[in-house]
C-alpha cells in the first residue's frame, strides 16, 4: 500500500491512513529527525492538524510505501529522504504506544501482529482471572 502526500494535507490525514493499514501502529511527526535507535523528544511533537507545507523540509509531492513487508526504518527513511518529514513509528502493545526505536529492522506486519497477540494474552489472561 502507499499513501499519496501533497503539501495541502495535514498530519492527521496521513495518520489517518496508516493506522487503517495498521491498527496497532501510529505514526508521529516530529520537528527534527531523530537518530538511528533513539527516542524523539515529546516537546519536538507537531499537532495532527500540522498542514504538510509548515514543516516539509523537500517541497515535492510523492509517494510513501506502507507495505507490510517494509520495516519501520525503511518508512522512517523515505518519509525523511524523499519528502523531507520526521517521523516516529509507534505501536500499541497494551494500554500504551511504545516507540518502535528497538524494533526498527521488524516488518510493519511483524509489529502490528505482535501488538495484536499480546493484547490477546492480556484478554485471556483477564479472562481466565475472571473464572476463578
Amino acid at each position: 500500500m502507499t499513501i499519496y502526500i501533497s503539501e495541502e494535507d495535514k498530519i492527521c490525514n496521513i495518520q489517518q491512513a496508516f493506522n487503517d493499514q495498521f491498527p496497532y501502529l501510529k505514526l508521529e511527526f516530529y520537528e527534527q529527525p531523530h537518530a538511528w535507535g533513539a527516542p524523539c523528544p515529546p516537546s519536538c511533537s507537531l499537532s495532527p492538524e500540522t498542514p504538510i507545507e509548515q514543516i516539509r523540509m523537500v517541497h515535492t509531492f510523492g509517494w510513501i510505501d506502507i507495505g507490510s513487508l517494509r520495516t519501520a526504518a525503511e518508512v522512517d527513511y523515505d518519509f525523511r529522504k524523499i519528502l523531507g518529514l520526521s517521523i516516529q513509528i509507534y505501536q500499541r502493545k497494551t494500554e500504551e504506544w511504545l516507540e518502535t526505536t528497538m524494533t526498527d529492522d521488524c516488518t510493519l506486519a511483524q509489529l502490528n501482529a505482535e501488538c495484536l497477540d499480546t493484547r490477546r494474552k492480556a484478554f485471556t489472561w483477564q479472562r481466565q482471572a475472571n473464572w476463578h
